[in-house]
């Protein structure tokens, strides 16, 4: 007897996750044909040849006989010390390792501490553009989105006026990615001082998304928020996948600072939850307090002459050069937003660009609609092809622009646009 197709959670449908959707299927359905690709899709440091530190790997082999039993669902509580010793040393003075989860992945911990935190209903402020798993997860545990603009014009720094107008009675958190994916952005500690003020009047949880907390570039600094929260609520999150090029290894974790009291529920929850899934990957979480207490290695890498600078700089040139982009320089993190202006605006959608691109180019760029905004003229690449591969690719972009452009300049002017020119 037919039955009909399984049915899936409805909620999936409100759900977008460009960086690894339909134009990533399709790229691999061209490799599987033969083309070699440039893919600019995903911040993953270990695809283009970056390695986790020696110091790192060693801490892991070291232990490996270790690592067969289940942890504490928190954590091992070695990794968790040097977790909460690492967030006192840079000023969050109530740091505790009984209040520090270990996760796989920032990831898992964005969705763990959501499903403790919302009911059905319930908002969360969040940025826009944002980095989608933070939207995926507010929808999925049936919260919803509400999105404060982080606008070109202000070089896509947050208005904390916009953020407290947003607030309703159904709102639980603020949501701050700092130093921002997608664009690069790192917030002052004045911005960040008059948000930690909203949510101290309103009785919001402040969640910040820290993982990209050492990839600073030029004279840009970064700010913790804990230490600017003080007894308000404070999730800090942070991880081994970016600044120790260990995506792979899956370990992220979260600080829970602020009133022992206020928080004394939400850690109860993310306990439980944490616990539930039993624990978070182990090997990985041996390499933390050699991380958090060794040798700086991302700094080379993001100062004058180290290759994540000479990339930011191969971008920063390129769309300099052009007259189809513009751009606003990433002060941090991993990647580059440009816009397109001009001709090649006229018209633009930014999914039907990023196919042309692949399709004609080879290159795999994400949509910048993928990130929550309302405009359609932006993309992001990340940074971490060699600088000449970014060269090479933006010479491609260009290309496709100039295409458009030139498309643009030579289509017919209709009725409508000659009356309204006329006067």
């Amino acid at each position: 007897m037919p039955h009909d197709p399984l049915a899936t959670r409805a909620r999936l449908s409100e759900v977008r996750y460009e960086i690894r959707g339909e134009l990533a299927r399709r790229a691999r359905e061209l490799e599987a044909q033969g083309r070699e690709l440039v893919k600019l899709n995903i911040g993953n440091p270990g695809a283009f040849g970056f390695r986790a530190p020696d110091h790192l790997q060693r801490a892991i082999a070291d232990r490996i006989h270790d690592t067969d039993p289940y942890t504490h669902q928190q954590g091992l509580p070695a990794a968790r010390e040097a977790i909460a010793a690492f967030h006192r040393a840079r000023g969050a003075i109530d740091a505790d390792a009984e209040r520090v989860f270990v996760g796989n992945g920032v990831s898992e911990l964005i969705d763990i501490s959501l499903r403790a935190l919302l009911n059905p209903g319930d908002e969360v402020l969040l940025p826009s553009p944002d980095y989608p798993l933070w939207s995926a997860a507010t929808i999925l545990n049936d919260g919803r989105p509400v999105y404060y603009r982080c606008k070109v014009a202000n070089d896509f720094l947050p208005d904390p006026d916009e953020i407290e107008a947003l607030v309703s009675s159904r709102t639980r958190a603020i949501v701050l990615i700092n130093p921002n994916n997608p664009t690069g952005a790192t917030y002052p500690r004045a911005l960040l001082e008059r948000i930690v003020r909203i949510a101290e009047k309103h009785g919001l949880l402040l969640m910040a998304d820290e993982i990209y907390d050492g990839v600073l570039y030029e004279d840009a600094r970064f700010q913790p928020l804990a230490p600017l929260a003080g007894d308000v609520p404070c999730l800090s999150l942070g991880g081994l996948s970016k600044v120790h090029r260990a995506c792979g290894w899956r370990v992220g974790w979260g600080v829970l600072s602020g009133d022992a009291r206020r928080c004394a529920g939400f850690q109860h929850a993310m306990d439980l939850l944490g616990a539930l899934r039993l624990c978070a990957n182990v090997p990985g979480q041996f390499a933390i307090e050699a991380a958090l207490q060794g040798a700086d290695t991302i700094a080379p890498l993001c100062a004058p002459g180290g290759r994540l600078h000479e990339a930011r700089r191969a971008v920063l040139d390129s769309c300099a050069a052009s007259e189809h982009l513009q751009l606003v320089a990433p002060s941090g993190a991993l990647y580059a937003f440009p816009g397109v202006v001009g001709d090649a605006a006229s018209g633009f959608e930014d999914h039907a660009f990023a196919l042309e691109l692949l399709e004609t180019e080879g290159v795999l760029v994400v949509p910048g609609s993928s990130f929550n905004v309302p405009y359609r003229n932006h993309f992001r690449v990340t940074l971490l092809p060699e600088p000449d591969v970014l060269r090479d690719v933006f010479a491609r972009i260009d290309r496709v622009l100039q295409r458009r452009a030139t498309a643009r300049r030579a289509a017919p002017v209709d009725l409508a646009t000659r009356r309204a020119a006329s006067g």
